[in-house]
This record gives C-alpha cells, sequence and structure tokens, in this order.
C-alpha cells in the first residue's frame, strides 16, 4: 500500500461540492517528520478552501492554522512585501490572532510592526487598495519589511512545533 494510500481515506462529510479525501491526520501527527506532517496537512487545507478562495469552508482552527502557513510560505518566498501584495494580506490582522493562539507571540510581534507601517496601522482587506498603499508607502516601508524580514528568518518561535502541538490539542477540528 502506498504511503498516500495509507495517509488518505474517504472523508464522506463533505458537502456534495466537495469531492476530496481526508487525510490520516493520526498518522501525520505520529510522524518523526514534523516538517512532512505540516505540509501535508496544510495541503489539505488549502485544498479545502481552494487556496484561500473558500475561506469559509474552514473551522476556525482550520483557518488559524491557514493563516500561520500563508504568512510563512509568503515570507520565506519573498518577504513582507510579498506577503502584503498578494492576497495572504488580506488576512494579516486575523493572523496576528492566529499567532498568538498558537504562542507564536514573537512572530505576532514582528507582524504587527510591519502591519504598522500602513496608515492608522490597517491593512485593508482589499487587495487593490492595499497594494496602491504599498505603492504609496514607498522605499522607507519596503526597507522596514526587509529589516522584519530579517528577524522573522530568525525563527525565535518554532512555527512547526507550535503548529503541530496546536493541532493536537485540537484534532477533532482538523
Amino acid at each position: 500500500m502506498s504511503i498516500f494510500n495509507k495517509l488518505f481515506k474517504p472523508y464522506h462529510n463533505l458537502n456534495n461540492n466537495q469531492k476530496n479525501k481526508k487525510f490520516d491526520l493520526e498518522i501525520l501527527l505520529a510522524a518523526d517528520d514534523v516538517n512532512s506532517s505540516i505540509i501535508e496537512i496544510d495541503n489539505f487545507v488549502c485544498e479545502l478552501c481552494s487556496w484561500g478562495n473558500g475561506i469559509d469552508k474552514l473551522t476556525e482552527y482550520q483557518k488559524s492554522f491557514y493563516f500561520n502557513q500563508n504568512l510563512e510560505r509568503e515570507i520565506n518566498n519573498g518577504g513582507f512585501n510579498q506577503y502584503f501584495y498578494n492576497s495572504s494580506g488580506n488576512f494579516a490582522h486575523d493572523t496576528v490572532i492566529s499567532l498568538k493562539e498558537i504562542n507564536a507571540n514573537k512572530t505576532a510581534d514582528i507582524l504587527q510592526e510591519a502591519i504598522n507601517q500602513f496608515p492608522d496601522s490597517i491593512v485593508p482587506k482589499n487587495r487593490d487598495e492595499r497594494k496602491t498603499l504599498l505603492e504609496e508607502m514607498g522605499e522607507t516601508a519596503n526597507d522596514i519589511f526587509e529589516t522584519l524580514d530579517q528577524k522573522f528568518f530568525l525563527y525565535e518561535d518554532d512555527l512547526n512545533t507550535l503548529n503541530i502541538d496546536y493541532i493536537r490539542k485540537n484534532k477533532n477540528m482538523f
């Protein structure tokens, strides 16, 4: 039996629009490779919500995980500038809350510093408005974002461990 077949089993509780499979969370949570487990869970959650287009399909716990993973994925790929430029920035304020929920307080503080670069510390949910503001904020904000990128890369919070512990505590919601 392939690893895929071991990890996934039919999930009959999905609505008719979702012909998907649910992973065996217990196997992923018991695995020694936390990073691989996080990736598998992230892929599953992203597929459930169509990469954020159907965020309302997720439980509040899945949303928190999704927000945290989105932040990490974007920062590692292109920094805070990319995070805010892309649709992930729609959830910036929610992500501060989700980071605190898993006790990633240092990372939440870094994100809040980035948010504070926006007028009145408010990141618009509308992507076009946000992109216009990013252009208006210019090099000063970009310089601050680059400094915050470097702070983020220190990983003072072990995001993988904090996220997997969060999932373990709330596995019935995944």
